[in-house]
């Protein structure tokens, strides 16, 4: 599975224009990590799915992030921002950006 994090919005806007999505290959992660972000991306996708939440208001410096799970073919997007995010979108978006900067 590749699962690639871009962001957008805030206070860093311009700097993160400029900048590629990191990328993450499940590969490259123990089984047991590997699995466990399997796990996430499918609860954060049902979260996703329900979207049962409203903004809370307008927040200037809010970020957006977009999650890519690329698995078998098939391609799925997951998008939140800080005002909207789910529980398990937060734990998947938390547990991929330690992986992230540990490569």
């Amino acid at each position: 599975m590749k699962v690639t994090l871009a962001t957008d919005g805030g206070l860093a806007a311009t700097v993160l224009a400029d900048l590629p999505p990191q990328v993450l290959d499940t590969d490259t992660l123990s089984e047991e990590a590997a699995a466990e972000l399997e796990r996430l991306v499918s609860a954060a996708a049902r979260s996703v799915a329900e979207g049962t939440e409203e903004p809370a208001g307008p927040a200037r410096d809010a970020m957006t992030y977009s999650i890519t799970v690329e698995e078998g073919g098939r391609t799925s997007v997951l998008v939140q921002s800080d005002t909207t995010m789910s529980p398990e979108f937060a734990a998947l978006l938390r547990r991929l950006k330690e992986h992230l900067a540990r490569q």
